[in-house]
């Protein structure tokens, strides 16, 4: 059974959405957002970032909070950076809630979460939806966007699978942005998966590439957390073909996953869906043979 709560979280008002394994906050007063997840018992995998900023050109400030957010590819300061200070309109729906933002004057675009819990289990289905309210289309595509707390460590699954018949095009692709260091003792590259220690104390680092098994993991104090997004292998993809990106810097570590690029028109709407799963008692390392072991209990795919 679902419930859901008025409440006070980490500064903001928020609806505790609830079932028997977890428990969210999706803020009320800023948004969209939501802002904690955990385990029933549990504490908080997201990152809180209260004082975390960045300039949006000839704007003002965007306060990056923490948790979970839903930003518009590609990134441009001036359109992505927009502040989401404004309170949302919050309805209830089936097994949870939709919270939408006022329509962006700058830009037309309009910004939804659904969050639903289907079951009893800790499993959170998100739909991201963005809308043009505007006069003109837009190039864009959705971009998920968690933050989660540092200490832990990442786990980007590798296609593994030849690209031909033969075995002699390549299979992989990686993209990394210009702060990123090739030799950052952060990353591992494995064959099977790439791991990022969210242990940087200056600095920040960034990995994106196309991802057919559609899953990123997070490992840390004893939880893992897994989001789901499909991957659809004949779309377009920003960031030089990116489907799934890892961001990481001292305060916290981000888990992306990007819709295809579309021409959104007037009156026009798109929806990306991410399926999160939070499992108890698991410890990783970055080993290939110890996350081989992980996803093949959990039953994860592995592309």
């Amino acid at each position: 059974m679902v419930t859901r709560t008025k409440t006070r979280f980490a500064g903001y008002d928020c609806i505790k959405l609830e079932n028997e394994a977890l428990v969210l906050w999706v803020t009320h007063s800023v948004g969209p957002r939501i802002i904690g997840l955990a385990l029933r018992g549990g504490e908080n995998l997201f990152a809180v970032l209260p004082d975390d900023t960045v300039a949006c050109p000839g704007i003002g400030s965007f306060s990056f909070r923490g948790g979970h957010r839903l930003w518009v590819a590609p990134e441009n300061p001036r359109r992505t950076y927009l502040p989401d200070d404004k309170p949302v309109v919050v309805t209830e729906i089936d097994d949870g809630v939709c919270a939408t933002q006022p329509v962006e004057s700058q830009t037309g675009i309009q910004k939804s979460l659904a969050i639903t819990l289907p079951g009893s289990d800790p499993r959170v289905a998100v739909d991201h939806t963005l809308y043009n309210r505007g006069h003109s289309p837009v190039d864009l595509a959705p971009w998920a966007i968690t933050q989660l707390k540092p200490g832990g460590v990442a786990v980007l699954p590798q296609p593994t699978s030849p690209a031909d018949e033969y075995g002699v095009l390549p299979n992989r692709q990686f993209a990394l942005w210009p702060y990123t260091p090739m030799n950052s003792p952060h990353i591992t590259w494995g064959d099977r998966y790439v791991f990022v220690e969210a242990t940087l104390r200056d600095g920040a680092l960034k990995i994106g590439y196309p991802n057919p098994a559609g899953w990123l993991g997070y490992a840390v104090d004893g939880t893992f957390f897994v989001k789901h997004a499909a991957y659809q292998s004949s779309a377009d993809y920003f960031d030089r073909a990116s489907s799934s990106e890892c961001y990481c810097k001292d305060q916290f570590i981000e888990l992306e996953t990007l819709g295809p690029r579309t021409t959104l028109f007037p009156g026009g709407s798109v929806t990306h869906r991410e399926v999160w799963a939070i499992y108890a008692d698991v410890s990783l390392r970055p080993d290939e043979a110890m996350a081989q072991t992980l996803v093949g209990m959990l039953a994860l795919e592995t592309g």
